[in-house]
């Protein structure tokens, strides 16, 4: 295992509670805080009876728990319900700047740091692009970013950051070719500890999980996971990944591996056996770029701002596509999967184009005794990767996992 290869937890898999370095500022929830926290993040706004009703604890129960952290600030009322019989129902909400985290997303192009609220929304933001990434710089990006950011926030905001999640590659060295990358230069990876340089530089507790299966995770949670309990994660980036959700939860397999996706073969134009890798991946698109003579560097300046560059990006996207379509018809072969979420570091419309192309790519196979998944767009866009990082934290603190949380509404349904 790689000194990258760190703690491989995402929202819906079991919080790590032993990240690496940084002060205590805030204790971990008790078990039902944490599930009454996390059925209000979930439902967007509830009453105590609906508490009391959806997770089976007693009105009292809830009641307490409830004051608590409204006391604490981490919950909020809403406007009063009145119609019913007997008093209005108040409904509760969690307060967004009750909680901050950092979310670091490190790509083999671009680097982003953001931070985030406690309902998920993204504060402030800062990125930086490079040809390859280096431990030096990544460091040094990630230091002063996040001393940056906390400069332009007042002493009870900063008081209430819960810590800083990093979504990076597995392995950079794998691959450093592919991206342009002097021979060796990559290397250096292998021996670096980037989860504890952070910690020792900076107060917060820090955790680290693979960039793919942290997009998941934000897919998971913030974006289509409460409409599909299975769905198989397709992220575009550098190089594309993924991840699997089984059950509301991200299965990761015994190495922490599972869904990575992107070794997965494929036929390639002339039938010819390919990763889907080396064809469904955004560098293919910056060296088709370059071919042509087209400057390729607007595609690492900002995921929401690409350009249509015309023919090599539709053939791309075709490309793409055709790969796209064999590799889910592969893993729905396998399991059962409700949905394929499709999304990158790109713009909703190129997104958009992707998908459209991988819906009719996947008609033109032969599907026989494949149960097709429904093929979507993510919902979280762009800034998954980061997102997912920064709520590594907040999971980690204060919310319960999304396996865990539906289990816990069926048996209150139940019974």
């Amino acid at each position: 295992m790689s000194s990258l290869d760190g703690p491989t937890h995402a929202p819906g898999t079991p919080p790590i509670l032993n990240p690496a370095g940084g002060a205590n500022q805030v204790r971990v929830r008790a078990y039902n805080e944490r599930l009454v926290l996390s059925l209000v993040r979930l439902y967007g706004s509830l009453s105590k009876a609906d508490i009391a009703r959806r997770s089976g604890l007693s009105a009292q129960t809830v009641s307490v728990i409830m004051r608590e952290l409204e006391r604490e600030g981490l919950l909020s009322r809403g406007e009063p319900v009145r119609g019913r019989v007997g008093q209005p129902s108040i409904p509760m909400h969690l307060n967004p700047d009750a909680v901050y985290s950092f979310g670091v997303k490190m790509g083999r192009r671009s680097a982003d740091l953001v931070l985030m609220d406690f309902v998920g929304r993204i504060r402030m933001q800062l990125h930086r692009t490079y040809a390859y990434p280096l431990p030096d710089e990544i460091l040094a990006f990630i230091i002063s970013g996040i001393r940056e950011l906390e400069s332009k926030l007042e002493e009870r905001q900063r008081s209430r950051i819960a810590g800083i999640g990093i979504a990076a590659p597995f392995e950079l060295w794998n691959w450093a070719d592919e991206v342009g990358a002097p021979a060796g230069a990559m290397d250096v990876w292998r021996g670096f500890d980037l989860q504890a340089e952070v910690a020792a530089s900076l107060s917060h507790p820090v955790y680290l999980q693979n960039d793919a299966t942290s997009a998941c995770g934000a897919e998971l949670v913030f974006g289509v996971g409460p409409s599909y309990p299975d769905f198989v994660y397709l992220f575009i980036g550098s190089f594309i990944g993924g991840g699997i959700v089984l059950n509301s939860a991200i299965f990761s397999g015994r190495t922490g591996t599972a869904g990575a996706i992107g070794p997965l073969p494929v036929r390639g134009k002339n039938g010819e056996n390919r990763q889907l890798l080396d064809i469904a991946s955004i560098f293919v698109l910056e060296n088709m770029l370059r071919e042509k003579g087209i400057d390729p560097q607007p595609l690492w300046y900002s995921a929401d701002d690409w350009v249509d560059f015309g023919p090599p990006m539709e053939t791309w996207i075709q490309d793409t596509a055709k790969a796209l379509a064999q590799a889910i018809v592969a893993a729905a072969s396998i399991i059962d999967f409700s949905a394929a979420v499709i999304d990158g570091g790109f713009p909703g419309w190129v997104r958009k184009r992707i998908v459209s192309a991988t819906i009719r790519e996947a008609a033109k196979l032969d599907l026989q005794g494949v149960v097709m998944p429904e093929i979507i767009e993510g919902a979280v866009g762009a800034q998954a990767r980061a997102i997912g990082g920064a709520s590594l934290p907040i999971f980690a603190r204060y919310l319960t996992d999304q396996n865990v949380l539906f289990k816990e509404i069926e048996n209150a349904e139940g019974t």
